[in-house]
């Protein structure tokens, strides 16, 4: 590890220009490439004391032996130049996106005597016009399927093409209408070019025009009684049509532009791009990238530019691209996109209307891009292994920890405090095992008291169903958990061991070897104030705090970094969230609940059927109310007895007063089937959470 000041530069020696620098390591590989307005004030960041510096900052410096710069007169060129070296050199701190998988393209190959359709992948070709990417090389395929008919354009290969202008024969496609067969001269190749071009421009969003001209054509044929060429005509119209409808129009004025969305968290980002061409979606493209350095929203959108448009010229680049947040300066990234497409490009934020809508659908696009690439990652067993193998290695633990608990809380400003318990065994989820906890020790906000109560009852629990079975023997399984062929008290598990008559594993049987806390130092340490007044000795416990990820142990002063491409710190990072996650929805199905409650729940043995039915009966918990007993056993299901428990009930639950319009006076009714204590109107909340057990 090298210290920065040993190779520092003297001051005065850095320019106070626009320029692009680079850092080197001790073998001469360059590992960092950045632009900067001003190189001096740039440089001199990395060069201050390592305390102040980003911890991913802070390795880049450190793993540097030296540092190199390059003049430009203005900050475009900085930009062409950092993007040239970013692509020259790979440098391992850079942001690097990746695609997931090498999108397809609808080419057609412009450069040759008689133009070809085709999908295409991999590096852009001169002289050919592309139209994508799309998701699926089927989907190009189902959209060339209708267009030849009215576009007989050639698609066959080189080969084919030859073989059937040596033999005089035409392919298949020649026969049955779907190509004007160049390779026997039914067509000129003057003539076949133009049914090329009218198909480019038809897949570029001229559509209106085209399909107008044929309606036109349609009618004067019918006019001419000309019948079979007009229903030609027609058949083709509906072709064109059905191939429009599988693009929708999703803004308005034939809009040409690109959507670019970002969804991001502490190491990774992921980024999809919309392609919008005459209003309608016609590709669509995503990346990931390792967050190496420390880098802001618009620094992502600067790199995903630079990434789309930097082998881009002419209309590639379109009038107009919507991002999520603009680059800091974006003079120079406008300038940048102006250049290469010739003509002016508006970069911007959109703000409302239907832009601001589609933005909306890329960011879900793009959330469900990272959750998708996190998923496939966890899901790998070797990968799963090498996290567990991190963990243990970074945790200081005897093995490999294949039961992990966590536990967040969660409350809304101190109300319906609530706190989960995950568990991951072998790094993957089991949602069986999650367990509730509702806060009882005391009332209101305190999630480090929280944390020691949740911590002293589970491993309570556990306890006690230890000295119910005997000492834990441990039967060689390397997890510690005895599972089906555990022993206990030298005998085999059985109804009083660690299962229960239906052979399910108790809800506390079996310990972790790992708990981790979501939070930093103090809830970590009541975690292990928890365990230690129990006299529990051999279950570790850490922290993840969110700010930085940072992973905090019992009894020490500073936290553990794992590094940011560590599988440890992504399963660590899964567990957190996962608990984060149950203990929200919890939480909010308590308080949707308790805005729900009903004087009916207080009747003894009504269950949601009945209150339904007297709900469905009456329209209305007021009108309930006020109905007499006999009324009441009108209700299918209702006797006398339960009739006069109901009516009892409401009368002691003590009306609210009356929701007024405050505009006109009028008192306005309740909805039926919406009533709240005291019969008030209230709103539901979120979907009761299925899985996991309350304790």
């Amino acid at each position: 590890m090298a210290d920065p000041s040993s190779y520092r530069p003297k001051p005065g020696q850095i320019p106070d220009s626009p320029g692009v620098y680079r850092f080197r390591d001790e073998h001469r590989r360059v590992i960092y490439v950045g632009k900067a307005k001003s190189l001096r004030q740039r440089l001199a960041n990395y060069f201050q004391d390592l305390a102040n510096l980003h911890p991913r900052t802070r390795t880049m410096v450190t793993t540097a032996a030296s540092v190199e710069w390059t003049v430009v007169s203005t900050e475009v060129e900085a930009l062409q130049l950092e993007y040239s070296w970013i692509k020259e050199y790979d440098p391992r701190f850079n942001v690097k996106y990746r695609d997931d998988k090498s999108y397809p393209y609808l080419a057609v190959t412009m450069n040759e005597e008689f133009p070809r359709v085709q999908v295409m992948r991999g590096q852009k070709r001169k002289g050919v016009r592309y139209f994508g990417p799309y998701g699926h090389a089927w989907a190009i395929r189902d959209t060339v399927d209708l267009l030849l008919r009215v576009f007989p354009v050639r698609t066959c290969s080189a080969g084919v093409f030859k073989n059937a202008a040596r033999t005089g024969r035409p392919c298949l496609l020649g026969y049955i209408g779907k190509c004007s067969a160049p390779c026997v001269g039914r067509v000129t190749p003057e003539e076949h070019r133009e049914l090329a071009e009218e198909f480019c421009d038809f897949m570029a969003g001229r559509t209106g025009t085209y399909i107008r001209r044929l309606e036109k054509q349609m009618t004067e044929a019918a006019e001419e009684m000309e019948y079979e060429r007009a229903a030609r005509l027609r058949d083709d119209i509906e072709a064109l049509k059905k191939a429009m409808e599988k693009n929708a129009v999703v803004l308005a004025d034939a809009t040409d532009a690109d959507l670019i969305a970002v969804a991001e968290d502490e190491l990774e980002a992921a980024v999809q791009i919309f392609h919008v061409r005459g209003g309608r979606v016609r590709g669509q493209r995503g990346w990931v990238t390792d967050k190496v350095e420390e880098i802001t929203t618009g620094a992502l959108v600067e790199h995903a530019l630079q990434q789309l448009y930097g082998e881009e010229k002419g209309d590639s680049v379109p009038k107009e691209v919507l991002v999520p947040a603009l680059p800091d300066p974006v003079e120079p990234v406008q300038e940048w996109l102006a250049d290469r497409r010739g003509s002016g490009v508006s970069l911007r934020v959109p703000q409302r209307g239907d832009k601001k809508a589609l933005m909306e659908t890329v960011e879900r696009n793009a959330q469900q891009a990272l959750v998708l690439h996190k998923t496939k990652r966890a899901s790998d067993l070797t990968t799963r292994s090498r996290a567990l193998e991190e963990i243990a290695e970074a945790l200081d633990l005897d093995s490999a920890p294949l039961r992990i608990e966590c536990y967040d809380i969660s409350h809304l400003q101190g109300d319906d405090v609530v706190a989960s318990m995950v568990v991951f065994e072998d790094g993957l989820q089991r949602k069986s095992e999650y367990r509730r906890f509702q806060i009882k020790g005391f009332e209101g906000q305190d999630d480090v008291r929280s944390m020691h109560e949740v911590i002293n009852r589970r491993f309570r629990r556990y306890l006690a169903e230890k000295a119910k079975t005997g000492e834990w023997v441990d039967d060689g399984h390397e997890d510690g958990l005895a599972g089906e062929t555990g022993e206990t008290g030298g005998g085999p598990t059985n109804g009083n061991g660690l299962k229960d008559e239906d052979g399910r594993p108790k809800k506390f049987a079996y310990p972790p070897q790992l708990v981790v806390v979501d939070g930093g130092r103090p809830q970590v340490a009541a975690a292990k104030k928890a365990l230690d007044e129990l006299g529990i000795d051999d279950v570790a416990v850490c922290g993840l705090a969110k700010r930085l990820e940072e992973v905090w142990l019992p009894d020490e002063e500073d936290p553990v970094v794992l590094p940011r491409t560590s599988e440890g710190l992504y399963l660590l990072q899964r567990v957190r969230d996962e608990a984060h996650r149950f203990a929200i929805t919890y939480q909010r199905t308590k308080r949707a609940k308790r805005f729900r409650a009903s004087p009916l729940d207080d009747v003894p043995g009504l269950g949601d059927a009945r209150k339904q039915a007297l709900l469905k009966h009456f329209g209305s918990l007021k009108k309930l109310r006020s109905a007499t007993i006999d009324q009441i056993c009108e209700v299918p299901g209702i006797g006398r007895k339960t009739a006069e428990t109901i009516a009892a009930a409401l009368a002691q639950a003590a009306p609210a007063a009356p929701a007024v319009n405050t505009a006109t006076g009028e008192i306005m009714e309740e909805e039926p089937g919406t009533m709240g204590s005291g019969g008030e109107p209230v709103t539901t909340g979120a979907p009761d959470e299925r899985r996991g057990q309350e304790t």
